[in-house]
């Protein structure tokens, strides 16, 4: 996919076709070109490229999406309207966003890296640890799950700052960094996962070492720590964990602007405004 892909115009017009109803569009294109023998990847790349053909406008993909294309000098000039403002194929969002809006109609569409985030949640529930480090651990990758990866602690930090406990925000910080660092006195070990994922001579970069020293000699360190504790890398994808158990946590830990999450002129509105409209071409 392009920086810019061309999205073919279709008898429908997604102007007057509801989600459900895209969607389901989208559906019957993909199941007609189900081939015997396809995987479930390739099967899901049919159901995505359906989706965009039933639109009727450009979909502008962040550079950082496409470095292939970024790489060569950027995608060419593409002709036709483009997308802004509401996304037809993610589910509207109200006028005033909460939290927990975002959390189920953006966070939650992610099934996997959802359930990562809550279950890990209710392990810190489960052991009794304060409701502002549960509410750390609920929110702890927002930003990898839905918004960008790379130097996921300090992104999903930056977007609940204003909103938040000043302790939670640093935990989630730091958690990026003390990932990579065992703490026997607390019974954390270097995570599997990263052993395959990075291979066995993987050393951090010099800021993530930095980040470490700085947060072993903080105050606040276990809350950080406590974070990686319950920072679950191999949970259970059929378990179920309903996000309305977190509400009143929420509630309490979690100040909801009275203008909407996104519209209140935060130092982070924009990010949580990049959720609800992924694409817009500004």
């Amino acid at each position: 996919m392009t920086a810019a892909t061309q999205l073919k115009a279709q008898d429908l017009n997604s102007d007057f076709k509801s989600q459900d109803e895209l969607a389901a569009e989208a559906g019957r294109i993909a199941v007609a070109k189900v081939a015997p023998g396809m995987s479930h990847d390739e099967k899901d790349e049919l159901l995505e490229t359906a989706m965009m053909d039933v639109l009727d406008r450009n979909v502008a993909t962040p550079w950082f999406a496409d470095i292939a294309t970024f790489a060569k000098g950027g995608a060419p000039a593409v002709p036709g309207k483009f997308l802004m403002h509401d996304e037809p194929r993610l589910p509207q969002m109200p006028e005033k966003p909460t939290l927990m809006d975002y959390l189920k109609k953006r966070v939650l569409l992610n099934k996997r890296g959802g359930s990562h985030l809550l279950q890990s949640a209710k392990l810190a529930q489960k052991n009794g640890l304060p409701e502002k480090l549960i509410l750390a651990c609920l929110l702890h990758d927002i930003a990898v799950v839905c918004h960008i990866r790379t130097d996921h602690g300090y992104y999903g930090a930056q977007m609940i700052e204003p909103y938040v406990d000043e302790e939670t925000a640093w935990a989630i910080r730091y958690h990026q960094a003390l990932r990579f660092f065992p703490d026997p006195s607390v019974g954390y070990e270097y995570p599997e996962l990263y052993t395959r994922v990075f291979g066995e001579d993987y050393e951090p970069p010099a800021y993530v070492k930095k980040a470490y020293d700085d947060a072993r000699n903080h105050k606040w360190y276990m809350s950080a720590r406590l974070v990686t504790l319950n920072d679950l890398y191999s949970f259970d994808p059929n378990a179920k964990v309903d996000v309305e158990d977190f509400t009143d946590i929420i509630g309490r830990n979690f100040r909801q602007p009275k203008d909407g999450l996104g519209f209140d002129d935060s130092p982070s509105s924009h990010m949580w405004r990049s959720l609800i409209w992924p694409n817009n071409f500004l």
